[in-house]
């Protein structure tokens, strides 16, 4: 648990979807990235920001700034919160586009909370499949 005022919120399949904090009188919700998903809420409404937020975007594509010239399309490949005396990391790859005949693509390795650098793609990103 990265915070022992962290109280972990899992899906009914015991799956991790975030923690749930509290914030003076109320709670704030944060994903498994480390990021708020809620402001300061109601302790249900915390669980169902939890809960609509899900974990299955974290498949989805993400950019990765200030590695190259241009944002990387990147897939994340692991994501470890910190625990326990040891500091979290989050790691992505390349994107591949599952090509798997490809030589494995490049991974780099991040802090945990996730850093800005790490966000979803925008409709002005280059496209990742021209040179």
């Amino acid at each position: 648990m990265p915070r022992t005022d962290w109280n972990p919120h899992r899906r009914d399949d015991g799956e991790l979807l975030g923690w749930i904090h509290p914030e003076g009188e109320a709670w704030v919700a944060i994903d498994v990235l480390g990021r708020a998903v809620s402001g300061p809420t109601e302790w249900l409404d915390a669980e169902a920001a939890l809960e609509y937020h899900g974990i299955a975007w974290l498949a989805d594509p993400w950019m990765l700034e200030g590695e190259a010239e241009r944002p990387l399309r990147v897939r994340i490949v692991e994501v470890t919160p910190d625990g326990e005396g040891r500091s979290g990391r989050i790691v992505v790859k390349v994107d591949d586009f599952g090509d798997i005949t490809r030589p494995a693509t490049h991974q780099y390795v991040l802090s945990w909370p996730a850093p800005d650098r790490l966000r979803t793609p925008s409709p002005t990103d280059p496209d990742p499949r021209a040179f």
